[in-house]
């Protein structure tokens, strides 16, 4: 039960539900007057909910007297590892290819968003770099840690890895229905390449790169096809 409840805490939905709500009684909206994302908002919601998560983590694994650097990192050495999630970027963009080619061509009705709310961010340099930070720390960083406690519990505790990758990566996939359904999907198998690369690996620093490579490529992508 203790195992569940600390999955629970950090699944990310309770910590951006409390900043969500901080936030609003602080009279801070997620959406403008035209109804478009707030770029501060989404910037702050996810470098605070990033911090809040990791020290959630730190804190869960050092009250069971667990090894963050154990858990996280293994016994590989760290800079090996990083430059082992090189390739694994351009693996990465081949599942997303893969994914949402056959979609477009035989589910098109799974493009659920024709346009992606946070892609309309990217319209000034500034909002791309700062889009920028936010992938490397929310996305490479946060939620490679974030992926690999949530499977570090199922293995121990909670029904194994292989149940670990599922629950992790369908909730991972969930968290992207902003996005489109076609974006969900394909995120939510992203998820389960990162994790099977930590529980191979044991190491987070591989899928830190790939998943921060990816998303700043995407970012570029979406930025030149703005310009």
């Amino acid at each position: 039960m203790v195992a569940l409840i600390e999955v629970l805490l950090c699944s990310d939905y309770p910590t951006q539900f409390a900043l969500g709500g901080t936030f609003a009684a602080f009279g801070v909206a997620p959406f403008d007057s035209a109804g478009g994302l707030r770029v501060g908002y989404v910037v702050w919601l996810s470098f605070l909910d990033a911090g809040l998560l990791i020290g959630l983590i730190l804190l869960f694994l050092a009250a069971h007297g667990e090894s963050p650097r154990r858990v996280l990192f293994g016994t590989r050495p760290i800079g090996r590892e990083a430059i082992a999630g090189i390739p694994l970027v351009f693996v990465a963009l081949g599942i997303g290819v893969l994914v949402l080619a056959p979609i477009q061509r035989f589910a098109p009705w799974l493009h659920t968003v024709p346009n992606n709310p946070l892609q309309a961010l990217l319209h000034t340099r500034r909002n791309a770099l700062l889009f920028a930070a936010v992938v490397i720390v929310a996305g490479g960083i946060r939620e490679e840690i974030q992926r690999a406690f949530i499977l570090h519990r199922f293995e121990q505790w909670l029904g194994g890895a292989t149940v670990g990758i599922i629950v992790a990566s369908t909730a991972f996939g969930a968290g992207h229905f902003i996005q489109g359904l076609d974006a969900a999907i394909a995120t939510g198998l992203l998820g389960a390449f990162w994790g099977v690369v930590y529980l191979r690996r044991r190491s987070v620093a591989a899928p830190m790169v790939s998943h921060a490579g990816f998303d700043l490529l995407q970012i570029l992508q979406a930025f030149a096809g703005k310009g």
